[in-house]
């Protein structure tokens, strides 16, 4: 389905993507997993044609993909870390303003808009305008947004940043089954949890270069796992944190140390989860 050939995107003497190769097959759910700067949203940018690769290709179904390829850009759709919808709209005006967009007819758009807004749970809240709904029902009106024309691809960047632990849950639970259904997903993600419970293969990409390509669970398992219990001086209350290890974003930095497995309890504690006692 998607094949990057020596995908390469510099700025000045800057190279925010450097050579990367890889292919994503029909179907797939992937993941691309590293540290702010990898160049995860310069990567969803040149595949979704709104940045020009320096060097390299993409290819859709074998046929590269360019700004002048409309069929093959109306395969893809996208999801953008920010908010891109006008805040005095409703759902239903915007999920007509992106049918319009496309040439759609009105009908088919409302036909769509009923059925996506029943799917994603929203169709009780579509007279709502975009700045009254919270962050959850926002991004799940921009996966309804992007599923509007029906696309083969969707492009995922970062789409749960910022959301609670219930919203990022459902979204999760979206995402599961739009994938079940045969959609093509690649995802950018800086959490290693996260990929592990969507994604059937994860990229490590960092400094712009791509590192290794497993599956979640693969990863895990080379690079171990830890779990820390936090207790208040009266010994009462207590928080348990289980991190399926953030080292992983920083594969290359990690691999000239000693694994997480050889690492003290009071290493892991005082490096990776000091930050969360209050």
């Amino acid at each position: 389905m998607i094949e990057i050939r020596n995908l390469t995107k510099k700025f000045d003497d800057f190279t925010a993507v450097d050579s990367l190769s890889l292919k994503i097959e029909t179907g797939e759910f992937f993941g691309l997993l590293g540290p702010n700067g990898a160049g995860k949203t310069t990567t969803i940018s040149m595949l979704s044609t709104l940045l020009l690769p320096t060097a390299g290709e993409i290819l859709i179904d074998g046929q590269t993909l360019t700004r002048k390829r409309p069929d093959l850009k109306r395969k893809l759709s996208v999801i953008t870390q920010e908010y891109s919808m006008r805040q005095d709209m409703n759902m239903d005006e915007i999920m007509e303003y992106q049918g319009r967009l496309y040439f759609m007819p009105l009908r088919q758009i409302r036909e769509r808009t009923e059925e996506l807004l029943e799917f994603c749970g929203l169709i009780d809240y579509r007279k709502r305008t975009v700045r009254k709904l919270s962050g959850g029902m926002k991004r799940k009106l921009m996966v309804c947004r992007a599923l509007l024309t029906e696309p083969e691809i969707l492009l995922l960047d970062e789409p749960t940043a910022g959301m609670d632990p219930l919203s990022r849950r459902q979204m999760w639970n979206l995402l599961r089954q739009l994938n079940e259904k045969n959609l093509t997903i690649l995802l950018t993600t800086h959490y290693i949890e996260e990929a592990q419970s969507l994604c059937n293969r994860v990229a490590l990409m960092n400094s712009g270069k791509l590192e290794e390509v497993n599956t979640p669970a693969s990863l895990i398992n080379e690079l171990g796992a830890y779990a820390v219990d936090e207790m208040c001086p009266d010994g009462i209350h207590s928080r348990y944190f289980h991190e399926r290890t953030k080292a992983i974003q920083y594969l290359s930095e990690i691999r000239g140390k000693s694994t997480l497995r050889d690492t003290t309890l009071e290493d892991v504690f005082v490096e990776h989860a000091g930050k969360h006692l209050s």
